[in-house]
């Protein structure tokens, strides 16, 4: 700090993070490292845009002060954002026992012959601070993780899709084998029936040349061979 600098001024420029409509505040914070009591007094280029508490005040030695800057709501935003408003921070060392009260614009003036220091601070308008991105219904943070998709991502796939296939083919492999067997086992049933019925037509066939060899008719053994046989021969069919 050189001779002439009384406080030490914290921040140099005012950044205020501008939204339409809604008054901002920032902080100016000023330290005393000397011995000396300093009066200060803020200026700006554009009183009525901003408020200043303290606008004046008495810095004691080795001690600070803050100063909060107001911006009132405005209605609309300055093009691209740019501020050319100024603030001017006078300072000047005062007797001991001087009161806010007894400071007076005539204090800074050059032509009192005090040492008078001057700062000026420029303005600056940024982006609003943006709220967090709200954590969406269903978060999996507490779920199982989800597997992800390395390099050989596609040949995993492949493997996959050509075990399922094969499994689904032995599947369908078994089932076939199956019907087979199935089918196999009626048709040599059926070939078996038809061997029987046909033995039995045989049968059938020579008990009845038989029969017409015989003079007087048919006896009541014959009938109730010939009764036998059919019932037989009606199931076999059945099956």
């Amino acid at each position: 700090m050189s001779s002439r600098e009384l406080l030490e001024i914290d921040p140099l420029e005012l950044k205020f993070p501008f939204e339409l409509k809604k008054q901002i505040s920032c902080s100016i914070q000023l330290t005393n490292k000397s011995d000396d009591y300093v009066g200060f007094k803020v200026k700006t280029t554009s009183p009525k845009k901003y408020c200043v508490r303290p606008n004046a005040g008495i810095v004691q030695p080795r001690s600070t002060c803050d100063v909060i800057v107001t911006m009132q709501a405005q209605r609309e935003a300055p093009p691209d954002m740019q501020c050319k408003d100024k603030f001017l921070l006078q300072s000047v060392v005062v007797n001991q026992g001087v009161t806010v009260k007894d400071i007076t614009q005539e204090m800074f003036a050059k032509e009192s012959g005090n040492v008078v220091d001057e700062v000026k601070l420029r303005v600056l308008y940024v982006s609003p601070p943006q709220p967090p991105s709200p954590v969406p219904e269903g978060s999996d943070e507490d779920s199982s993780p989800r597997p992800s998709v390395s390099d050989n991502g596609n040949s995993n796939a492949s493997e996959l899709l050509a075990a399922t296939r094969a499994y689904a083919e032995d599947i369908q492999q078994g089932k076939s084998s199956e019907n087979l067997t199935l089918i196999s086992r009626l048709t040599e049933d059926k070939n078996t029936a038809i061997q029987q019925n046909n033995k039995l037509q045989q049968e059938l066939e020579l008990v009845r040349q038989e029969v017409s060899k015989q003079q007087g008719g048919f006896s009541f053994l014959f009938v109730v061979i010939i009764a036998l046989l059919g019932i037989f021969l009606g199931c076999v069919l059945k099956k």
